[in-house]
């Protein structure tokens, strides 16, 4: 299955999230597609999470053929735990509001990002969709995976009473260039990769991580992940959520030591194990993404690790990173 199968010449989309880091690369990935007219609401000028400022967006937009919701507050552990009243409403608030408001519209379809922080904190790996609804989630992102997890539920029940086309999709956790580096709201891998350069660069003996290094993660690098969207965009149409992922589980603590190889950090790598884990394991099945819509991640973990270290590191001499726009 490939996208030469969807008309994406007479599309014109709407990427929330379109000015942050994966709204990015799948604006450029959509571009390279195609697509008559995209357009991305900036967050000046449109608070998503007011009713009034999401029915005047499509208004302005009338002729809006897809939604693609990737806008989200979001951040690493760190910021879970010290914002979860502000990553649950947002989050959902975003989601109600862009998903009804595009049914009211006449927007043709509703492609709903969700994150795989919905999944129980204790999920049989690998990650099988049908397993979403068997447990809370990890404590620690609860807040931010359940407000995703209530879009899944307001897509399907849409589906069900009004027939609209609302779909779901999963990602793992996202990496690569244009990642959000500031310390606060990083995710693990720019975390790690910014404390190991400035401890490189200052001659530092050691620098200290988060919990003890034993769960693992799979990573998706963002440009596979824009692919993955786009293919589920243009040929999905059912109301089962779908993984979107790597297939590849690596423990927090082997990811440290390869991205210190990677910088050339060689001082000692420290845990704070007063520090939470997060989930304990983390790797989905994959095989939904690529029977339904034909996707397979095909970036390997070395590449782009490398490709986004370079980036970083290129980057950060040039202008402070701060917290990527919503």
């Amino acid at each position: 299955m490939n996208q030469q199968t969807f008309d994406w010449p007479s599309q014109v989309v709407i990427v929330t999230g379109g000015a942050g880091f994966v709204g990015q690369h799948l604006v450029q990935y959509l571009r390279g597609l195609g697509v008559g007219k995209i357009i991305v609401p900036r967050s000046r000028d449109f608070d998503l999470r007011e009713k009034a400022d999401v029915i005047r967006l499509y208004r302005q937009n009338p002729d809006a053929t897809m939604v693609i919701h990737l806008a989200a507050t979001v951040g690493g552990i760190g910021a879970n735990r010290k914002y979860p009243g502000t990553f649950f409403y947002d989050n959902i608030l975003m989601g109600t509001h862009l998903l009804e408001q595009a049914r009211l519209a006449g927007v043709p379809k509703f492609v709903g990002i969700g994150t795989i922080c919905s999944y129980p904190k204790f999920t049989n790996v690998p990650f099988k969709e049908d397993d979403l609804w068997d447990g809370y989630p990890e404590e620690t992102n609860a807040p931010y995976g359940l407000a995703k997890k209530m879009l899944l539920v307001q897509s399907q029940a849409y589906r069900a009473e009004f027939g609209y086309n609302a779909i779901h999709i999963m990602p793992t956790n996202l990496y690569g260039p244009g990642d959000n580096f500031d310390p606060e709201f990083a995710h693990v891998i720019p975390d790690m990769i910014r404390k190991m350069t400035e401890a490189q660069e200052q001659g530092q003996a050691y620098i200290t991580l988060f919990g003890d290094g034993s769960p693992t993660r799979e990573f998706l690098y963002v440009e596979d992940a824009a692919e993955g969207i786009a293919l589920a965009a243009a040929n999905y149409n059912a109301p089962e959520p779908v993984n979107l992922g790597s297939g590849n589980e690596i423990s927090i603590r082997q990811l440290a030591e390869t991205i210190a190889d990677l910088v050339g950090f060689q001082g000692e790598l420290r845990w704070d194990t007063s520090k939470p884990n997060g989930q304990p394991r983390r790797q989905l099945d994959t095989s939904r993404a690529e029977n339904k819509f034909g996707f397979r991640a095909h970036t390997s973990f070395q590449d782009g690790l490398r490709k986004t270290v370079e980036w970083y590191q290129a980057q950060r001499a040039l202008q402070p990173l701060g917290a990527s726009e919503r």
